[in-house]
């Protein structure tokens, strides 16, 4: 697995790698059969708590180790993972086998969104698609993003995103889907919109629906330098999914960076939230199955 590079540098092609699957390779098959390596048997979880994985943070480790996506379902659901993150419905009946749910649905893509409104109708026909599957398959979330600014005025771009999630709310409640809009940093992603808690706070409370969110992503708002756990106890009612990821370097979130996981989760779960964290970190470690069963431990509380 390429490997990112340490604090404020150039995107690395794990970051690009994500990018791949949401312009369309989410549903790519993984690897050929081979036997798990031993796992522990199913966890026993507290469960205040629901956890699942982006896949494609995973995708070089099966290649390496010939592990098919059926393999990589059974060790998440053996982990006491509900779900997978960013995967096409083409896995679904995988997802489905082990007892898992898609977390994320897949749309659009990052750098052409909704802040513009020339893509207005292809980016709300994608959303639509993935509400139609999402809600045919009794999965929660789909979602989408603003695009880059590409010279714009943040109010612009937060007007005409407003305008475009207000088109599509009103099916999204009708189908029971949240759609949200991820806040990425603009670091990784350069000049990506949503990157700031005070943009994405007022995009939400401006929309007005049950239906539409924000996906807090803890490592693209610790990239931005925002006070995480503050955000997440003040805005709460605004986040309809979270994403993982040691700041800096996007690697593991346990000691060797500088959030506490644990902490940020006892206030997730104070605050009520019912969703799921999804953990988006690029393991840095050969044995990657145990960084993330770490991690699950860690952000069990």
């Amino acid at each position: 697995m390429p490997q990112f590079q340490s604090g404020l540098q150039a995107i690395s092609p794990a970051i690009l790698s994500r990018r791949a699957v949401l312009g369309g390779m989410a549903g790519a098959a993984l690897g050929t059969a081979r036997p798990l390596r031993s796992l522990a048997a199913t966890a026993r979880r507290k469960g205040r708590i629901k956890q699942s994985v982006c896949l494609w943070c995973y995708q070089g480790y099966l290649r390496r180790h010939k592990m098919s996506f059926d393999q990589f379902a059974a060790a998440c659901a053996a982990m006491g993972l509900s779900g997978i993150d960013l995967v096409g419905p083409n896995l679904w009946p995988t997802l489905k086998k082990h007892s898992l749910i898609g977390t994320m649905t897949p749309s659009h893509s990052i750098p052409k969104g909704l802040n513009r409104l020339k893509n207005h109708d292809e980016c709300l026909a994608k959303i639509r698609r993935g509400i139609d599957h999402s809600a045919a398959a009794g999965f929660p979330n789909v979602i989408c993003f603003s695009g880059n600014r590409g010279g714009m005025d943040d109010q612009e771009g937060l007007k005409n995103c407003v305008t475009a999630l207000k088109k599509i709310a009103p099916y999204a409640e009708q189908k029971k889907v949240t759609v949200c809009l991820e806040f990425l940093n603009s670091i990784d992603h350069k000049d990506y919109m949503a990157d700031s808690t005070r943009w994405c706070v007022e995009l939400v409370h401006q929309v007005g629906s049950p239906r539409v969110k924000v996906l807090y992503d803890i490592y693209h708002a610790g990239m931005m330098k925002e006070d995480v756990l503050a955000d997440i106890q003040a805005h709460a009612d605004c986040w309809g999914h979270y994403h993982t990821g040691g700041v800096l370097g996007r690697h593991e979130i346990d000691a060797t960076q500088t959030l506490e996981y644990p902490k940020l989760m006892r206030a997730i779960a104070a605050s009520g939230y019912s969703g799921y964290v999804a953990h988006e970190f690029v393991p840095k470690r050969p044995e990657a199955l145990k960084s993330l069963e770490q991690a699950v431990t860690l952000c069990d509380v």
